[in-house]
């Protein structure tokens, strides 16, 4: 697939033992977009419990840019890693309106969201959905039942390398998309 050279696109990419911050800062630094899904987790330090903002996936990281400013900050640190499709081998690119659907729900750090690996879930076996009502409006995914949870939920998945599960969604608000 050719691409223009100064189109933006997005990236997944790894940053190795766990540098994803250090990753975050350099690429803010040199006005390159990125995102790191995040979660709350209860730590406890010193005896009491500290609510923290951790990465769902260590080492995970999104980054939109051109192809050649990746090619140029990747050249400067080590620990930045393309993800790449086992099967194909290709450098794995997310399209724009898949990456903002799945920022819109993992990007609002709500405590009901489920991460999965993407051979974790069949999404093949549930129907594709929109929302149309509530903090997701207009999200799409797909409505399945997930481990770990009791009732059905609507999943976003980036294609390869990560899927969330909404918090549960009442039936009225999900409209099945034909």
């Amino acid at each position: 697939m050719e691409v223009d050279k100064e189109t933006e696109l997005w990236y997944a990419m790894r940053a190795t033992y766990r540098r994803e911050p250090d990753a975050m800062r350099l690429l803010e630094k040199e006005k390159l977009g990125c995102f790191v899904p995040m979660q709350y987790k209860i730590n406890i330090k010193k005896g009491k419990k500290v609510r923290a903002l951790v990465p769902v996936i260590h080492n995970l990281i999104f980054v939109h840019a051109c192809p050649s400013e990746v090619k140029r900050v990747k050249s400067q640190v080590t620990y930045l890693q393309y993800i790449t499709d086992t099967r194909s081998g290709q450098k794995i690119i997310i399209p724009d309106h898949e990456m903002q659907r799945f920022i819109a729900v993992a990007g609002s750090y709500n405590d009901h969201l489920m991460y999965f690996h993407p051979d974790e879930l069949n999404l093949s076996k549930g129907t594709k959905v929109r929302i149309i009502g509530g903090d997701f409006e207009g999200q799409e995914g797909v409505f399945l039942k997930v481990k770990g949870a009791r009732d059905r939920r609507v999943v976003v998945e980036i294609r390869g390398v990560i899927a969330v599960a909404m918090a549960t969604i009442h039936p009225d608000l999900i409209e099945v998309i034909r």
